[in-house]
């Protein structure tokens, strides 16, 4: 059996979860219809600032604190109506991480091209 590489699962999962731009998840973000969740890790938040009014989740604890049942959902009003929209630094880590949710069971499931890069390059505000 061939060991997979990084970049071929990133492959596999951008076939099978949406990719939205920044652009279309500024729109989501403003009409109050996205869980904007950020996945990098704690030292990348603390060194480059959040995306303000983003929950932070670092990867290594996403499946146990999106699930509906975690106090982690329950304390910070995650809404399980509304999509969840996935970054990074750079998109790499969340399409694996949105592809991890939709084998979870969510559906409404998506992650943003480019990142947090991109996202500060288009107009969200770092805090």
């Amino acid at each position: 059996m061939a060991i997979k590489s990084p970049q071929s699962l990133i492959v596999e999962a951008l076939n099978l979860v949406k990719t939205i731009t920044p652009e279309e998840a500024m729109k989501l973000y403003r009409e109050n219809k996205c869980n904007l969740i950020d996945i990098r890790d704690e030292v990348e938040v603390q060194k480059l600032g959040s995306i303000e009014n983003s929950f932070h989740i670092p990867r290594g604890l996403l499946e146990f604190s999106i699930h509906p049942e975690s106090a982690y959902a329950h304390n910070n009003q995650l809404d399980p109506n509304k999509e969840i929209v996935l970054f990074c630094a750079a998109g790499g880590r969340s399409a694996l991480a949105a592809k991890t949710l939709k084998e979870m069971g969510f559906d409404n499931v998506s992650h943003i091209e480019g990142g947090f890069g991109l996202m500060k390059e288009k107009g969200f505000k770092i805090i």
